[in-house]
């Protein structure tokens, strides 16, 4: 994927790769809830749409951060895993995290809401 840059600042380049509303809280879902399904995402408590979480999944695979794979041999569903370059977004979300426990009043540590396969919710630890 290559777009133009408004600047050669790393903060304003990685903004507008993964800035939206939607990108990160993805990335989470997948990183500390063990979300791999497209319905699995949409249970989420922020309500994303269908057509945006289509959107971003194929925006994460386009910026090798996810990658999909057919859910079973037959399937023309898909699961979604995180590459180790989404990975590396661990700390990112993390420091996120810790601030805004912090500084926005009646925050708290999201609670899966998927019988996941692999849960991590260590968002601090």
């Amino acid at each position: 994927m290559t777009q133009s840059k408004r600047s050669p600042c790393p903060i304003s380049c990685t903004l507008d790769l993964i800035g939206d509303r939607w990108t990160l809280l993805v990335i989470r879902d997948m990183m500390f809830f063990g979300k791999q399904r497209f319905e699995e995402f949409l249970e989420s408590p922020e309500g994303i749409s269908t057509n945006i979480l289509a959107n971003r999944l194929k925006l994460l695979e386009e910026l090798g951060l996810a990658e999909k794979q057919p859910y079973s041999n037959h399937s023309r569903r898909m699961n979604y895993q995180l590459t180790e370059k989404g990975q590396s977004l661990r700390s990112v979300l993390k420091v996120i995290t810790v601030w805004g426990l912090k500084h926005i009043d009646d925050t708290q540590i999201p609670q899966s809401n998927t019988n996941s396969r692999k849960c991590d919710n260590t968002f601090v630890n």
